[in-house]
C-alpha cells in the first residue's frame, strides 16, 4: 500500500511539472476575447487537451468569424508550395480565408468584422519554416487596422540551437522576413514579441501585442511534437533534420519527399552519394511530383544520427561529388540565397571552404543576434 502511495504521489508530481501550452491557460485569455469578434491564424497544431482550439473556443461561447490558414492549409494536407484555396470549414461553416495564396497578409475586407486575432500553430524553430512569416504578416495587418493580436505560445523542438547565417536584407522573402540566424532558438511568442518591438513591421501604428506563455517550461526541455507540423515533418527526427537538409532542396538532391522518410534520407540517381537507396513515388497531399519521381535515389539514411543544430557536412560532401562528376549543384541558386538569407554560403561551398571555415564566419553575427534577442526571451536559458 505505501508503494502505490508513493507512484500516485510521483504521479501527481510528474502532472503538476507537465507543461501547458498558451492554448491550455485559458484564464490568462479567455477574458480578452470575450464579447469581441475574434479570428484565428491556425492550423491543425492548434490541439489542447479539449480538442482543436477552434472546437474548444466555440464551446465556451467565444464568437470566432473565421479561420485564416497558413501554407499546408488549415488541416495541414496541402504539399510544400502548393496554393490554399480559401474555403468553409466542414464541421462549422466558418469562413476558411487562405494566406498562402492570392494573400499572404489580410485584406482589410476580411479584417472589418474582427476586433481579436488568436495566433495558434505550432512552430519548429527554423527560419524559413513559413509559419513565422505568416504571423509577420497578420501582424503587420492587426497593426494597421487597430486588432489586438495574441499568441498562444508553443515549446520550440530546436529551442536549444542558434546556428546558419543571419538574413541580410536584400535577400529577404517569405522563406525569410526577419535578420535572424537559420536556427534562431526561440518561440513563435518570444520572436513576435521582438518583431514588435524592433520595429520590423511595416506599420506606423504599434501592435497590441498579448502573449501567453507556456506553463512550466523551459529551454533546457527536449519536447517531441504531439502532432506533426507539415505534411514532410513527420517526427522528431525529421524536425532535427530539417533546418541542415533543407539547403538541398535548391538542389538536384532529394530529400526523401514522396517517401516515408521525408527529411531524414538524402540521394541522387546519377550521382550517387551514399550506399543507402530509397524511390520517391507520389504521395497525397504531401509530395504529389517528387523530386527523381519513380527513380532510385542512391545516398544516406540518417535516421538514427544524432544531429545537434545545423550541420553543414552532407551538403559540402554532395557539393564535392556532384562537383568530381562535373554536374551543376547549385541548380536554383536564387532560392539557395534565400533560405540562407545570403548569398555567402553558397559562395564559400563553391570557394571549397570547410564546415569550420564556414560557421566561424557567422560567429559574430550570433552574438550579436543573442545580445539583441535577451530583452524579449520568456523563458529561460
Amino acid at each position: 500500500m505505501r508503494y502505490v502511495l508513493i507512484f500516485i504521489l510521483l504521479l501527481c508530481s510528474f502532472h503538476s511539472l507537465a507543461i501547458k501550452v498558451g492554448a491550455e491557460r485559458y484564464e490568462q485569455y479567455l477574458p480578452l476575447l470575450k464579447n469581441q469578434r475574434v479570428a484565428l491564424v491556425v492550423n491543425q497544431t492548434a490541439q489542447t487537451q479539449d480538442g482543436h482550439l477552434l472546437d474548444s473556443l466555440l464551446a465556451k461561447g467565444i464568437d470566432v468569424r473565421k479561420v485564416f490558414a497558413p501554407e499546408h492549409g488549415f488541416r495541414g494536407d496541402y504539399d510544400a508550395g502548393a496554393n490554399v484555396n480559401s474555403s468553409r470549414d466542414e464541421k462549422t461553416g466558418l469562413p476558411i480565408v487562405s494566406l498562402y495564396g492570392k494573400n499572404k497578409k489580410p485584406t482589410v475586407e476580411s479584417l472589418t468584422d474582427i476586433d481579436v486575432i488568436v495566433f495558434d500553430i505550432q512552430d519548429v524553430g527554423v527560419r524559413f519554416y513559413t509559419y513565422i512569416s505568416t504571423m509577420h504578416y497578420v501582424m503587420e495587418a492587426s497593426a494597421e487596422h487597430d486588432k489586438r493580436f495574441i499568441v498562444l505560445d508553443r515549446p520550440n523542438p530546436n529551442i536549444a540551437f542558434v546556428d546558419g547565417p543571419v538574413l541580410q536584407p536584400e535577400f529577404r522573402s517569405f522563406v525569410g522576413l526577419h535578420p535572424i540566424p537559420v536556427l534562431h532558438g526561440m518561440t513563435v511568442g518570444e520572436l513576435a514579441k521582438m518583431i514588435s518591438e524592433e520595429g520590423w513591421l511595416k506599420s506606423k501604428h504599434k501592435l497590441d501585442l498579448t502573449v501567453v506563455p507556456v506553463a512550466q517550461y523551459d529551454a533546457s526541455m527536449e519536447y517531441d511534437l504531439p502532432i506533426k507540423p507539415s505534411p514532410n515533418l513527420p517526427n522528431a527526427q525529421a524536425i532535427a533534420l530539417y533546418p541542415s537538409l533543407c539547403f538541398f532542396e535548391a538542389t538536384p538532391v532529394s530529400v526523401g519527399r514522396g517517401t516515408s522518410m521525408p527529411f531524414q534520407v538524402f540521394g541522387h540517381d546519377s550521382v550517387k552519394l551514399g550506399a543507402f537507396s530509397f524511390t520517391p513515388l507520389p504521395v497525397a497531399s504531401a509530395a504529389t511530383n517528387p523530386k527523381l519521381n519513380g527513380k532510385a535515389a542512391y545516398g544516406n539514411d540518417l535516421r538514427k544520427v544524432r544531429v545537434n543544430g545545423l550541420d553543414l557536412t552532407w551538403l559540402l560532401a554532395a557539393y564535392k561529388a556532384f562537383s568530381e562528376q562535373g554536374e551543376p549543384f547549385f541548380t536554383h541558386a536564387d532560392f539557395m540565397d534565400k533560405l540562407a538569407g545570403t548569398d555567402k554560403l553558397r559562395l564559400a561551398i563553391l570557394a571549397k571552404q570547410s564546415a569550420i571555415q564556414i560557421k566561424s564566419s557567422w560567429q559574430a553575427d550570433l552574438e550579436a543576434f543573442k545580445l539583441l534577442r535577451q530583452p524579449y526571451l520568456i523563458y529561460k536559458r
